[in-house]
């Protein structure tokens, strides 16, 4: 059953906050990696708060959904510099869970964007400045909120209009003594009505866990086995095409793109398209499937195969072990 969209008063109570960040420009002070943490007050979830828009370029405020989220986005941003252009990790911010609240040119919004601010009687002039929100999901294009989803990205505003001017004062505010250690602002009930209080909590970053992989089939194993080994490196590349494809009236996707090329010569020996459905990790289970596929084609069983990024290795692990 699908998730109910925001009602009209959600919408007005979140672009009211947002509305709000946009004239306190937190940006002029905190940087990506100045996080906290919201305690969802709905269910037992964590959101890591983190502004967007020192450079002057992208105005925008991020609520990284769990921990795992939170850690997949501090180790984006400790590459810096010119890695964070690099395609492999413009891919990888889009498969990190969050919802965004970001102030776009009026041209960058959907006609679904511009309906409700025509019912809220909203009116909004010049560049970065139109408020625009969407759920972030692996492989998934950029879509819009459900009710659920509204009502956490406007506590996690509000919850950044207060610890926004302490991070001005202090910078320390929300550090820990250690570095799993975060400042979460937590709900508690005080006369009947909502309040929020502040907790150094300690958020350690979880086990990687990778897709548990589909079964190889044992025939295909041996006929593997049974091919002449060659020394030539084939290179392994699946990267994210920023082209997305909808099908139907579902939520269009982004297509990844596996590729096989003999490393001295550059030739390729294979290529397929694949989609992250019905989910990101379903679609990485069946890459050792895929590759094996394509390997018994070519009639050869490389003694080396090397790939640019740790997540596929980790993917192709099963193959290279058997």
């Amino acid at each position: 059953m699908p998730e109910k969209t925001p009602t009209l008063e959600e919408w007005g109570r979140l672009y009211a906050a947002a509305g709000r960040v946009k004239e306190m420009a937190p940006w002029g002070w905190m940087m990506e990696d100045d996080v906290f943490g919201v305690r969802n007050p709905e269910r037992d979830e964590l959101g890591f708060v983190s502004v967007m828009g020192a450079g002057g370029e992208h105005f925008a405020v991020s609520l990284y959904q769990g921990a795992e989220a939170l850690y997949d986005f501090l180790a984006l941003s400790e590459a810096g510099g010119d890695a964070m252009v690099d395609s492999v990790v413009a891919g990888r911010v889009l498969e990190i869970p969050q919802l965004q609240a970001s102030f776009e040119d009026r041209g960058h919004l959907q006609k679904e964007d511009r309906d409700v601010i025509k019912k809220l009687g909203l009116k909004f002039r010049g560049a970065n400045s139109w408020p625009m929100f969407r759920n972030y999901a692996p492989g998934m294009f950029p879509w819009f909120l459900t009710s659920s989803e509204a009502r956490f990205l406007t506590i996690a505003l509000e919850q950044l209009l207060d610890v926004a001017p302490r991070v001005r004062d202090d910078e320390d505010v929300i550090l820990g003594e250690e570095d799993d250690e975060f400042l979460v602002r937590v709900p508690r009930v005080e006369k009947a009505r909502l309040g929020w209080e502040d907790k150094i909590m300690r958020v350690p970053e979880p086990e990687l866990k990778d897709a548990t992989p589909a079964p190889l089939d044992p025939q295909l194993l041996e006929s593997l086995r049974q091919l002449p080994e060659v020394t030539n490196v084939i290179e392994i590349e699946l990267t994210m095409l920023p082209m997305p494809v909808r099908e139907m009236k579902d939520r269009p996707f982004f297509p990844y793109l596996l590729m096989l090329a003999d490393a001295s010569s550059g030739a390729i020996l294979g290529s397929d398209m694949l989609q992250p459905l019905p989910s990101l990790d379903a679609m990485r289970a069946e890459l050792p499937t895929k590759v094996a596929e394509y390997l018994l084609q070519l009639g050869v069983k490389p003694l080396i195969i090397a790939v640019r990024t740790e997540t596929t290795a980790r993917s192709l692990a099963p193959l290279a072990d058997e």
